[in-house]
């Protein structure tokens, strides 16, 4: 295997990852990924995105995967480079995300044997990628071409098909890592310029329509590759009179079924009992809500459908009844029935989600906090924009305190294994990939952990309106028992750090302000949306006093109840 050998079935296999549809390419510097990265970024129909280390580059490229619906490519050099890509491929395999991961790697006679920058790499990731291929060192003959366009279509329709999800390629490299002279020029792939391999669909009927419940739910969580699914739940919730309890994450709080509140609904006991349905439908992932979660753990004997076409099994307490793998418009079409059997039952809910509206909206007035910034965020931003979420708090905040707006913005978050690491380079990944400007609300803990991200704004010439709630530590820890054990709680738990971030937004060359007032934080925010630049618009708040704020709320909702 040559230089020449390397770089003619790295440009074909680019070649074809282009041609099925890759438009987004991450890179990291190395010695070893050199023939790789330079045949990305010698594709000219692929952009690609330099970033300095890898974990920020995996993340980048999982929210440009969000946001595209598309796989994007993600490359690395031999070594720890290639672990580091880790917590990205893991997200990517629970959060349903296709990435395509490619790494450099020692060839097979420089392992094992004290090579420099060398680990076992062969299934690195183990179960998190749907599909592992080591490549060989291979001569480029006319087979081999052809061989390494159909691995390339491989990867692309596995990271996208069924169940998506990441995929992983590991390719060993020889020295020279460069070429001492041009390529011939390129005359494989077909001539129509499609891919070697295409995919067909087969289109799927819709099922025989079910008899009527009169008292159906219609339960909606992350759905982030079907805007269509959310607007269908919206449309036959309230053509079935089913509630529609929909986490923001999945596109359907909207229409005049959405009940935006059900976090509080359900934990009023009597309440909850007294709306027990006699149907649950379930799309997307679990809603983040745990009230809402224990209720439906709790409806033994209702029969609960779920929705997926990817199989994915969202079920951890094992209630659901039936499994749908068919398209789920259709699916919903079929099983919700035609118009309200029971006008009362919608009726109820609704008025006990607008109890609560009011009580939580008196409860909060008009001070500057983190529920009420997540509420306010839901009212200022419109469907030209994405609100990227990170875990932990904000998350938790989006889905208490977002309304039911017809106006909302599209809203990510990293919600396969749930964690905060990455949620800076995820958003700017989105910002990269969507068509759309993007608003990043995160927590101070999340915002440290992935503070090289913010390298990007610079770097890639990215804009992102940073919404920073800073209460000096893990404010969600005050939620936990572990709040009680005082000895250690404060310096192992909630770990307060004390950064001044005005300076991290120097450092990274982005914008900087620090409102006080609601009308100061919305002119804020609107003003970093029309820059074309990375502001970081910084909320201080105090941990203790978000808690006893969260209580309150809650009891004045109970209350209305």
């Amino acid at each position: 295997m040559t230089a020449t050998d390397s770089y003619l079935l790295l440009r074909a296999l680019c070649d074809e990852l282009a041609r099925c549809g890759v438009r987004h390419a991450c890179t990291s510097p190395g010695s070893r990924s050199t023939p790789i990265v330079l045949s990305l970024a010698r594709e000219p129909r692929i952009r690609c995105w330099s970033h300095v280390d890898e974990r920020c580059a995996g993340f980048f490229a999982l929210g440009a995967a969000k946001a595209s619906g598309a796989p994007v490519a993600v490359a690395c050099t031999s070594g720890t480079a290639a672990a580091n890509l880790a917590p990205a491929v893991i997200e990517a395999h629970h959060a349903r995300v296709p990435l395509i991961v490619l790494t450099a790697d020692r060839p097979p006679e420089l392992r094992d044997v004290g090579a420099g920058q060398t680990i076992d790499q062969l299934k690195l990731y183990g179960d998190a990628v749907k599909w592992f291929f080591e490549l060989g060192t291979h001569e480029a003959s006319h087979a081999t071409l052809r061989w390494i366009r159909t691995l390339a279509c491989r990867a692309y329709w596995t990271a996208l098909g069924g169940r998506p999800g990441p995929v992983h390629l590991n390719i060993p490299l020889r020295e020279p890592l460069v070429l001492e002279e041009p390529l011939p020029a390129d005359g494989g792939g077909r001539a129509d310029g499609g891919p070697w391999m295409r995919r067909a669909t087969v289109a799927t009927g819709a099922r025989q329509r079910r008899p009527a419940a009169a008292r159906g739910v219609i339960v909606a969580g992350r759905e982030e590759r079907r805007p269509d699914l959310g607007l269908a739940a919206a449309r036959v919730a309230g053509r079935a009179g089913y509630p529609l309890l929909a986490d923001p994450l999945s596109g359907a709080r909207h229409g005049p079924a959405a009940i935006a509140h059900y976090d509080m609904l359900l934990r009023d006991e009597a309440l909850s009992r007294e709306l027990t349905p006699e149907l649950v439908i379930r799309i997307g992932d679990l809603p983040t809500s745990k009230p809402l979660r224990v209720w439906l753990a709790g409806l033994d004997g209702i029969e609960q459908l779920s929705l997926d076409p990817e199989a994915a099994w969202q079920d951890p307490a094992g209630v659901v009844s039936e499994r749908h793998t068919g398209d789920p418009v259709q699916e919903l079409d079929a099983i919700a029935p035609a118009g309200p059997g029971n006008p009362d039952w919608l009726a109820a809910w609704r008025a006990a989600d607008d109890r609560v509206a009011a009580a939580i909206a008196e409860t909060l007035g008009t001070d500057l906090s983190e529920p009420l910034v997540a509420a306010r965020l839901g009212d200022w931003l419109g469907a030209g924009t994405s609100l990227f979420v990170a875990s932990s708090m904000p998350v938790r905040d989006v889905e208490l305190f977002f309304g039911v707006h017809e106006d909302a913005p599209r809203v990510l978050s990293n919600r396969g294994a749930n964690g905060i690491d990455g949620t800076v380079s995820s958003a700017f990944g989105a910002a990269a990939a969507g068509e759309r400007p993007v608003v990043l609300l995160i927590g101070d803990v999340a915002l440290a952990y992935d503070i090289g991200g913010l390298l990007a704004a610079r770097r890639l010439e990215l804009a992102l309106t940073i919404v920073l709630l800073n209460n000096d530590g893990g404010g969600i820890f005050h939620f936990l028992p572990v709040a009680g054990e005082t000895d250690a709680f404060e310096e192992h738990v909630a770990t307060p750090h004390g950064l001044p971030f005005e300076h991290a937004a120097r450092l990274y060359g982005c914008g900087y302000e620090r409102p006080t007032e609601v009308a100061e934080l919305e002119a804020a925010v609107r003003r970093s949306l029309r820059s074309g630049g990375t502001t970081i618009i910084e909320v201080r708040t105090d941990r203790a006093e978000n808690l006893a704020l969260h209580r309150r709320i809650a009891d004045a909702a109970l209350s209305a109840l």
